[in-house]
């Protein structure tokens, strides 16, 4: 009897060009937000001359506006019909491409004739950007990763996806950071080792060139990707075909007759294995991000490092998780989903101990290297687990990961805002000095050189610890769609059998008549 070959909604084939060209669809939006986590704060409490808790405020504007944007995005992008025969992400992404491009310049540059008003009224003038910013970001983001499911249906695929992605991620900061370097640590400025208002063309410029190579690699994507057209799906679909899947173990399953029923977001908010990858994307964001934004004011107020170090530490820390993207569908495959986020969390947790070490000096390289890998293993792990809790549940693919982003978006401003706040120096009253006596010291109190320290510390440290708990109540239930496999003699045996695709949990309800 020859084996049965995939069909329906098992394997897709993806050719290498097009994982090309879908990998670079996010490099606009990887660009816009190096430049967003890694040096908001500090260009506008440096450079702006805004109040540690004003800087604060602002970053939170933003991600409260894409929290709130995320859910709407997804739910508007999966109940968008066919976007006029371009594709319904395809579609999303283009708005949210228009909308980066044309708001993000204005966020890293003076404000426009009003550079010398007080801090209240320029705070105004940037927020519109910043909320404009926010939605097309999140349009970009949710369509972007809501084609996952839709071009690749078997899960060692969607991790390379994603490992593709983030290694484009990785290059995009990597592109940042070596700009930076190049705007900031090769000036001839003798007496100029510290962040200052003299710095603010380097940022615009900056900016500038993040849009103009984000806006070629969108381009690309959007010449080179098609997107799969899909009908208009029934409440339930029957396949009376055999066909073969992968699950998350990368292991065969022959299905027969299946009954699927379609998951609205309503069904989403009944499944436990819904809020637990939320929680665990919400932890692996809180520990990449939180490390990105506070790793140059750490460097610059803890270890005193001239500025050009604000681009150098972070492009090792990207370089390593660039390199150890490549092995993540080897490493996925050979231990699993779960066992290589573990030892992505274990990466981060050494760093910070690493950190917790007073005066470490250019020992931070080696910790940046963890970082790197770390965050690499547990970014692209996290993605693969929400795409597999997806599954084939396509209708409502958008919804599910604008979910995700929102604890993510949340959960990063109100963190950044208590960060602030805690500050020893958190207002303009008590501000840290740009101008210090002792030309040795860029803070102004040892309150503040330590603060930074133990930010990165136990913020990303105590985030993986949550992250392994929760971690551990999924250990004995694989995430996905798990159908039973059903024969045909068993079906013709029941009364009535459905079977139904709830995400992660796995029901055969058979009813029979009782005689």
């Amino acid at each position: 009897m020859s084996e049965p070959q995939p069909r329906g909604h098992g394997y897709r084939s993806l050719p290498r060009a097009r994982r090309f060209t879908y990998g670079v669809g996010h490099m606009l939006n990887d660009l816009c937000a190096s430049m967003w986590f890694s040096y908001l704060l500090v260009y506008f409490h440096k450079v702006v001359n805004f109040s540690n808790v004003l800087a604060g405020q602002l970053l939170m504007v933003g991600q409260v506006s894409d929290a709130l944007c995320t859910p709407f995005v997804g739910y508007e992008s999966d109940r968008t019909k066919s976007g006029c025969g371009y594709g319904r992400r395809k579609i999303w992404h283009l708005v949210g491409t228009v909308c980066v491009a044309c708001s993000f310049p204005f966020i890293f540059n003076l404000c426009i004739t009003c550079s010398k008003s007080p801090d209240w009224a320029q705070f105004i003038y940037y927020a519109p950007f910043v909320v404009i910013f926010q939605f097309g970001w999140a349009s970009t983001q949710i369509s972007h990763l809501a084609l996952i499911p839709d071009l690749a249906s078997s899960p060692s695929l969607r991790v390379e996806l994603n490992a593709i992605r983030y290694a484009f991620t990785v290059l995009a900061n990597v592109a940042v950071y070596a700009i930076a370097w190049l705007l900031l640590g090769l000036e001839d400025r003798s007496n100029h080792h510290d962040l200052s208002p003299e710095d603010a063309d380097e940022f615009r410029n900056l900016a500038f060139i993040a849009i103009g190579i984000g806006l070629l690699f969108s381009f690309i994507f959007h010449m080179g990707t098609k997107e799969p057209l899909r009908p208009n799906r029934a409440e339930s679909v029957t396949e009376d075909e055999p066909i073969i899947q992968e699950d998350e173990e990368n292991e065969l399953i022959v299905k027969k007759k299946i009954r699927r029923k379609k998951m609205s977001w309503k069904c989403w908010l009944k499944e436990v294995q819904f809020y637990q990858v939320a929680l665990l994307y919400m932890c692996t964001r809180l520990m990449v991000n939180m490390s990105q934004v506070y790793m140059p004011l750490y460097l610059t107020d803890t270890l005193n490092l001239d500025k050009a170090y604000i681009a150098t530490i972070p492009l090792v820390t990207y370089l390593s998780g660039f390199l150890s993207s490549f092995a993540m569908k080897a490493v996925n495959k050979a231990v699993g989903r779960k066992m290589t986020f573990f030892l992505g969390v274990m990466c981060v947790l050494f760093a910070c101990d690493w950190m917790w070490v007073p005066n470490i000096g250019l020992q931070v390289y080696g910790a940046a290297v963890l970082l790197g890998v770390g965050g690499s293993t547990v970014l692209v792990t996290s993605l693969s687990m929400t795409a597999d809790l997806i599954g084939e549940n396509l209708e409502s693919g958008a919804f599910v990961y604008g979910a995700m982003s929102f604890t993510d978006k949340l959960s990063n401003g109100l963190a950044v805002t208590l960060v602030q706040t805690l500050h020893p120096c958190s207002d303009e009253n008590t501000m840290c000095k740009q101008a210090p006596c002792d030309s040795t010291e860029s803070v102004c109190c040892d309150a503040c050189q330590s603060y930074y320290q133990e930010v990165m510390v136990f913020v990303p440290g105590g985030v993986g610890l949550l992250a392994l708990l929760v971690l551990a109540t999924m250990i004995f239930k694989p995430i996905g769609i798990k159908t039973e496999v059903i024969t045909e003699r068993q079906l013709d045996n029941s009364a009535e059998h459905v079977a139904v695709d709830y995400g992660a949990v796995n029901s055969t309800q058979v009813e029979q008549e009782q005689h």
